[in-house]
């Protein structure tokens, strides 16, 4: 619950940030309704995280943000991403060709989709009734997180897109990922970003992957975005991937409802996925 909280009170930081310039440690005290020291140490993490700049007594959003590595992400919010993981894995059946973008919380559903295909075969995680039970998946991926976290999983075969390797997210990209996805159609994509906002899209820090993003989403039956609550509505970098007419995004129970009703508004299916069990 506490961990919840923070990610919450961080996320509207970023935002008042983001949408009033300089915000000082005073003011975020008041509107949030915790302590200085609270606030200060929300600031250390966004700060560290490469959000925000700090001020002398407060904090402003970068001109320039950095584009956080997949290890740095790993530990973002982290409850967050595992029940968005979670719900996701849910809609997966059994035999369905399914396409794992690059990212953290593709990762964790990798991670996921390892547990329910090992339930299948009666091998561990005896007691876990949030599992599915699945088998005979065929798992496309640019993501090498994925890839490590299902080369020996039972019942499923891995296709992994071949291209070039960026460093920072550990995905493939360019025209080779690209001229494998043209062959390929997928009945559920699950997508990353950076951020997702209702009007623009996925935002994304580098420009050829928005392009990999929409051929993607472009093969798929349906299109999923994974994105906890403070990646809602943001608009970090300037290289963005259009969405198709229809898709879904997934979120957490952190994010902002005035945010998650834009995306309802412009006729994007919602889903909040409950908090993981305690």
């Amino acid at each position: 619950m506490a961990r919840h909280a923070a990610q919450t009170r961080r996320g509207e930081i970023l935002r008042l940030a983001t949408t009033t310039g300089l915000a000082s440690v005073e003011e975020l005290s008041d509107q949030l309704g915790v302590t200085a020291s609270t606030i200060r140490r929300d600031l250390a993490k966004l700060t560290a995280q490469g959000m925000l700049a700090r001020t002398y007594g407060g904090a402003m959003p970068l001109s320039h943000p950095t584009e956080a590595s997949l290890r740095q992400r790993l530990g973002e919010a982290f409850d967050a991403k595992q029940a968005i993981a979670r719900w996701a894995c849910s809609v997966i059946e059994s035999g369905e060709t399914v396409l794992l973008d690059a990212g953290s919380t593709t990762a964790a559903l990798a991670q996921q989709l390892k547990a329910a295909t090992a339930l299948s075969r009666g091998s561990g995680h005896l007691g876990r009734a949030d599992l599915t039970d699945l088998t005979d998946l065929t798992v496309v991926t640019a993501g090498v997180s994925t890839v490590a976290a299902l080369a020996e999983a039972d019942g499923v075969e891995v296709i992994a897109l071949g291209g070039r390797l960026r460093t920072m997210s550990q995905a493939f990209v360019g025209p080779l990922a690209e001229s494998a996805i043209s062959r390929l159609s997928f009945d559920r994509a699950f997508m990353g970003a950076d951020s997702v906002h209702a009007e623009r899209g996925i935002c994304e820090a580098d420009l050829e992957q928005t392009l990999l993003k929409e051929l993607m989403m472009s093969r798929a039956t349906h299109t999923y975005v994974l994105a906890h609550g403070a990646k809602l509505g943001q608009s970090p970098f300037h290289a963005w991937a259009v969405m198709p007419a229809r898709w879904t995004l997934v979120t957490d129970e952190s994010a902002d409802l005035p945010a998650v009703q834009e995306f309802c508004d412009r006729g994007v299916e919602v889903v909040i996925a409950p908090a993981l069990p305690r």
